[in-house]
């Protein structure tokens, strides 16, 4: 259960609403980054291998944020539902400050580490 007032969770809303169009520019800015690079371009191989190492790295990038752009719209329906800032595991209340660092975060600490601790 969380315990979060009125007031923190309408700024949790706008904080992850904005968040939510930040990711959203950024895949539709990087969407050319990641098509494949052409291998018919009249380029050296060196330069073309750092062409092919670029594009690895936008797709991480985008892929990064694309599961970030999930767990915001998971945390948006949680407040729609009146769940957010409770863990998805364990249902405690996840802290206000780990709330102020990343606000679509889905669980407490203490599951995140045994998560974490289990890979």
């Amino acid at each position: 259960m969380t315990n979060l007032t009125r007031a923190q969770l309408d700024a949790f809303r706008q904080r992850l609403l904005a968040e939510r169009d930040a990711v959203a520019n950024l895949l539709e800015q990087t969407s050319s980054d990641v098509r494949p690079v052409d291998l018919g371009l009249p380029i050296g191989r060196l330069s073309r291998m750092d062409a092919m190492q670029m594009q690895g790295m936008a797709q991480l990038n985008r892929r990064q944020l694309e599961v970030r752009q999930q767990r915001i719209t998971v945390a948006l329906a949680a407040l729609d539902e009146a769940n957010y800032g409770s863990c998805r595991n364990c249902k405690a209340a996840i802290s206000v400050a780990r709330l102020e660092a990343q606000p679509e975060v889905p669980f407490c600490l203490a599951c995140q580490e045994s998560f974490e601790a289990a890979d």
